[in-house]
């Protein structure tokens, strides 16, 4: 920053605003950290993570059994974002903007915005961050400084959005390690028809006559409360977190 010179305030996209988009398909994106501008993305084809088809290999089990990381959610969100947004080898520019994060930091604060964060002691080494409504999570960015914290990541924010019962993982853009994941990609018309089930199964669950097991267990469309629960069902069982969530992904997908 230059002495004396003055820089105005970020405008926020408001929270409403991205939350319309998203049930609508849409998402915002910029061309570099310092652009101003943003466009919206409405993808013809659509990358989703079918979370019954999510692929734990044999290694990714190894290492959730082993703890190699401590995993957490919505514990520093904004260091996730910030991370996911900084220049890597042969990517020096992002499409994360200063005005971007900031929106999604006050998503945040609103309770639509999550992270996972995979730590080493103090040190956060990986993680994720994304967008809930109703029954959808729409995943924005990963990052990763250790080998396997971003799949960590992943591998539990899946087991958590299926004890949530959500209907949609939506990843926006096919890249060849998500299709190691599990990832596919489906033709917009057909990603829109599975949004709008979601997001109306979600308002049955907000009306109290949607999925009953779900909302008596108070986790339906809810991820913080199922990372929760999953943290609970491993200590019940005087067992790892890594370990239940390895159990749940290499017997059920």
């Amino acid at each position: 920053m230059v002495p004396g010179v003055m820089h105005a305030p970020v405008q926020l996209i408001p929270p409403d605003l991205l939350l319309l988009a998203y049930r609508s398909g849409i998402f915002p994106m910029a061309d570099d950290r310092e652009d101003e501008e943003i466009y919206w993305v409405e993808p013809r084809q659509r990358a989703i993570l079918p979370l019954a088809q999510f692929h734990c290999s044999r290694s990714l089990a190894r290492t959730l059994r082993r703890g190699t990381f401590r995993v957490t959610c919505n514990a520093d969100f904004g260091a996730v974002i910030d991370a996911c947004a900084a220049p890597r080898p042969g990517h020096p520019k992002t499409w994360i903007s200063r005005r971007i994060a900031a929106s999604y930091r006050a998503l945040h604060m609103a309770g639509h915005a999550h992270s996972i964060e995979c730590w080493q002691g103090d040190e956060l080494v990986g993680g994720l961050y994304g967008v809930a409504f109703e029954r959808v999570f729409c995943g924005e960015s990963m990052f990763s400084r250790r080998a396997d914290a971003s799949k960590v990541a992943l591998a539990y924010l899946v087991a958590a959005l299926k004890r949530a019962r959500f209907m949609v993982s939506d990843c926006q853009f096919v890249t060849g390690h998500l299709v190691s994941l599990g990832a596919v990609e489906i033709p917009r018309e057909r990603y829109l028809q599975l949004l709008g089930e979601a997001v109306a199964a979600g308002v049955g669950d907000a009306a109290g006559v949607g999925d009953g097991a779900a909302a008596v267990a108070g986790v339906a469309g809810d991820l913080p409360g199922a990372f929760a629960a999953l943290l609970a069902d491993a200590a019940a069982a005087a067992s790892s977190p890594g370990k239940v969530i390895a159990q749940s992904l290499t017997h059920t997908s």
